[in-house]
């Protein structure tokens, strides 16, 4: 049985009817308060579990300027179903906070993760993050980061919290290099809105791209993307992966030809997904015995 996988039912049917009774919700968990804001997170627990068990981290998307976590649970569903942990997780809009308040928000969530795994189960050395699109660009975020970036002041570390890592990152077509589309050819309107209250656009664009925290070390990535997309230009994906083998971080790139932003079929979506669980069957530690 592979590391990355948990023991499942042998029909989708059964493991529904025993996923009623496994998993526990708690819902609307305040992780933080910024300014008169409070984000909130909703913890999808593996009750069944006896020890620490594999948790996913994700974050929805919406441009950084709408969405909401209430629509995400079919997006993570796959990884409940092999029996992991996940923290779905709430964050400041642009409406609310200019770049780059949302990457603060999601790094002080992976905090919260750290400082709450005894109680939840959570294995912190079994931490994969993920999201779609503006979820993808904050993912590659929570997991790149080092601390000496200067995006966790909002939580800073306390004497009890070890150095935060995750495992790896399952990025759906997100940003990884936002001034490519503040201006130019390919500008994007929510890219703008979120950069709205920055007086250094550009400097500040560039502090919340994930291409500026490329390094050897760093957790390996799967990247899917579509080569059509329309929403995120597929070059976003391609500068990331250029950069990661670069400095030799694992990592792939599936491509969907002809994809627009996930607006896959379904077996375009079912090969997505195969390539992700050998990925991180691959990178993601066994359990500790």
């Amino acid at each position: 049985m592979s590391h990355a996988q948990a023991t499942t039912p042998a029909s989708a049917g059964d493991w529904a009817e025993l996923a009623s009774f496994h998993y526990g919700v708690g819902a609307n968990i305040a992780y933080g308060t910024f300014g008169n804001t409070t984000v909130h997170l909703d913890v999808w627990e593996n009750h069944a579990a006896k020890k620490p068990v594999p948790t996913l981290i994700y974050i929805h998307g919406g441009g950084w300027v709408f969405g909401d976590k209430g629509g995400s649970p079919n997006s993570f569903l796959p990884y409940i179903e092999r029996g992991w942990d996940v923290v779905n997780v709430e964050y400041r809009m642009a409406s609310s906070a200019s770049a780059p308040g949302a990457v603060q928000d999601v790094r002080c969530a992976l905090r919260w993760v750290y400082n709450n795994a005894d109680k939840y189960h959570f294995d912190t050395n079994r931490i994969v993050v993920s999201g779609h699109s503006a979820g993808g660009h904050l993912a590659l975020m929570t997991g790149m980061l080092t601390e000496a970036a200067g995006l966790d002041d909002a939580c800073p570390a306390d004497a009890v919290t070890p150095p935060m890592k995750v495992a790896a990152i399952v990025n759906w077509f997100g940003i990884s290099d936002v001034n490519a589309i503040l201006a130019g050819p390919d500008r994007k309107t929510y890219a703008v809105a979120w950069l709205s209250g920055a007086q250094d656009k550009q400097a500040v664009a560039k502090q919340s791209s994930p291409l500026t925290y490329v390094h050897a070390g760093q957790p390996p990535v799967i990247t899917v993307h579509g080569d059509h997309d329309s929403v995120v230009p597929y070059s976003q994906a391609q500068k990331l992966k250029a950069a990661l083998d670069q400095v030799g971080v694992r990592n792939e790139l599936v491509t969907i030809p002809g994809g627009d932003h996930g607006s896959f079929n379904d077996a375009e979506t079912l090969r997505a997904f195969r390539e992700i669980w050998k990925f991180l069957d691959a990178v993601v530690p066994p359990p500790a015995n």
